[in-house]
């Protein structure tokens, strides 16, 4: 399967986080979304954010063991749709500047702001919700 995904993820505190070349970026407590894509495994790449065990490779890799996930959203496609996402989400979220789009020219793909409204905006853009508790869709 092929598609884009937004996890969705609750920062318990204020946590400051080293994550790889940007150098020590603060979060404050509340709720993130983080768009990312898979055009070679989707499922594969959910199962990898939601282990615990693994190397840091991406920029959400440095975050997630601060985080707890409480949903993420999928879509199927050919097609990379995260940064068309991305810019969805900017309207109406603040981003995390230089967060997850080292390889595009977005301005970020870490959005910070409301759970119901992440919500909203999932199913606005007709993605699914997917089971956390079997780990398949």
């Amino acid at each position: 399967m092929k598609g884009t995904y937004l996890v969705v993820m609750t920062l318990p505190k204020d946590t400051s986080v080293m994550v790889g070349k940007h150098g020590i970026l603060h979060f404050k407590k509340g709720c993130y979304a983080y768009v990312g894509s898979a055009l070679n495994g989707l499922e594969q790449r959910i199962q990898r954010h939601l282990r615990t065990d693994k190397k840091t490779h991406w920029h959400i890799d440095y975050l997630l063991p601060f985080t707890e996930i409480v949903e993420i959203f999928y879509k199927e496609n050919n097609r990379r749709e995260e940064c068309r996402i991305a810019q969805d989400l900017e309207r109406n979220f603040t981003g995390i500047p230089g967060f997850g789009c080292s390889d595009c020219s977005c301005k970020s793909h870490l959005f910070f702001g409301s759970l119901n409204v992440f919500r909203q905006t999932a199913t606005s853009l007709h993605m699914d919700l997917y089971p956390l508790n079997d780990c398949s869709p």
